[in-house]
Parts: structure tokens; C-alpha cells; sequence
């Protein structure tokens, strides 16, 4: 337990080191709070683009808050889960092309404590990140639009967390089965996008896929309630991702050298 502790600080120091502490929360903020504000200054934005006839009235109805957080939602669903993955896809690939992971294994440390430290380290930064993010834009929407109550910002965000999981999850197994970023970053976008496309084509059959968090999330929002999956998707999704670390062990143990 010593060693998975002292691991799980190299990975909060390294992500201080690199600037990821700073720019994932940074960039996930600006994402979040473009879609609340582009929405209330659209009248003016649009305005401003010119291309009218004189005398044109722009009206367009103001959504509610609801709607602002659920399209927030949406927003981070594509470019967030993106930053996501690049922000996880190098973790282990690296520290293997360059040595060091030779050097950390030569220790008395067990691959569960080495890619446990690594998975919690990066689970708890992208999920800190999104809460910072969320919250904003949960204050911003308050703010210019419609009043959403605490309860819906809590619960969406709590679940929404599960999709993060999921796809931090996913790219570290990637990123302990090849040994390029950009394969990495490939079979990971590529993975996500078919369960998300494979989720759209058959919604009947894939109530319990991790991606219908996002779903989930987006349905407790606007209707105050859980859909009738709900628990299905909460428990299949934890299975998923027991599942998926048990494969990145399993991956990691096989490997020839370090």
C-alpha cells in the first residue's frame, strides 16, 4: 500500500510538471461556458455577423435552463470526451518508450498498485476538472436563464461522471496494449465512437452501454426523474469498467520487458 501511495504522488506531481492540473480544468471551463453565454448573446451575435435586410427584428426565444445545461452536456460529450482521451492516452506508453518504467519496476511494485495509482490519479483529475467546469456553468445558466435546481445539477453531474470513467478507462487500456500515441489515440476516438454510434442505431438494445450516462444525465435534467434503465446502465457500466482494468492488468502482466 506504501508503494501505490507513493505512486499515486508521482502522478499528481508529474500532472503539476506537465501543466495538466492547469489546462485540463482551463480548457474544460472554456468549452463548458461557451455554450451559456454563445446562447444569450446569440441575438447579438448574430446581429453583429451582418448579412441582414434593414429593418429585420432578430427574435430568438431564450431557452430555458434546462435546455442550456442540457446542451452543455451534449458540448462535453464530443469535445470533452476528445480532451479526455488525450489527456490519459500517453500515461503508461510513455513511462514504457522511455525507460523509466523499467526503473520503476525493478522496485518491489506490483502492477496493480502501478496502473491502479495511474487510473485513480487520472479518474480523479478529469473528474475534478468536469465538476469545476459543471459548476460554473450550472451558475452561469442560473445566472442569465431559467433557475435549474441544485438537485438536477447534482444528480447529472454524479452520473455524467460515469461516461468519464468509462473513457478514462478505456484509454488506459489502450494505452497498455500499443506502444504509439497515435494508435492510442485512435483505437481510443474509435471505440468510443462506435459504443456512442452503436448506442444511436440500436437505443433498444444498449440501455445498459455506458455512453446512455450521457443520455441519463440529459434525462434527469429536463424531466426531474431516472429513466426506466437507469440502474441497469449504472450496474452494466461498473461491470464495463471492472472489466476494462481487469484487461489492462491482464495486458500489462504479458508484457516481455518493461
Amino acid at each position: 500500500m506504501n508503494s501505490f501511495y507513493i505512486l499515486f504522488q508521482k502522478e499528481w506531481k508529474e500532472s503539476w510538471k506537465d501543466g495538466k492540473l492547469l489546462w485540463l480544468p482551463v480548457v474544460l471551463i472554456l468549452i463548458g461556458l461557451m455554450q451559456p453565454i454563445s446562447l444569450y448573446y446569440m441575438p447579438e451575435i448574430i446581429d453583429m455577423a451582418g448579412n441582414l435586410p434593414d429593418g429585420a427584428v432578430i427574435n430568438i426565444p431564450k431557452p430555458s435552463g434546462e435546455e442550456v445545461l442540457a446542451s452543455t452536456l451534449s458540448q462535453f460529450g464530443t469535445v470533452g470526451t476528445a480532451i479526455f482521451v488525450f489527456s490519459v492516452m500517453g500515461s503508461i506508453v510513455n513511462e514504457r518508450n522511455q525507460g523509466s518504467l523499467s526503473l520503476i519496476m525493478a522496485r518491489p511494485v506490483s502492477p496493480l498498485h502501478y496502473v491502479g495509482s495511474k487510473w485513480l490519479a487520472h479518474v480523479i483529475l478529469a473528474l475534478l476538472s468536469f465538476v469545476v467546469s459543471y459548476s460554473l456553468v450550472f451558475y452561469y445558466t442560473n445566472l442569465l436563464f431559467t433557475r435549474v435546481t441544485f438537485a438536477k445539477f447534482l444528480f447529472s453531474l454524479l452520473v455524467y461522471g460515469i461516461w468519464i470513467v468509462f473513457v478514462m478507462t478505456i484509454t488506459l487500456f489502450f494505452s497498455a496494449l500499443f506502444r504509439h500515441i497515435g494508435g492510442i489515440a485512435g483505437a481510443s476516438i474509435g471505440m468510443i465512437a462506435a459504443v456512442s454510434f452503436a448506442g444511436s442505431l440500436f437505443p433498444r438494445f444498449t440501455e445498459w452501454t455506458p455512453d446512455k450516462a450521457q443520455n441519463q444525465a440529459v434525462y434527469f435534467i429536463k424531466n426531474g426523474s431516472w429513466d426506466d434503465a437507469f440502474g441497469l446502465m449504472v450496474f452494466s457500466s461498473a461491470g464495463i469498467v471492472i472489466l476494462l482494468f481487469a484487461c489492462i492488468m491482464f495486458v500489462f502482466k504479458r508484457y516481455e520487458s518493461y
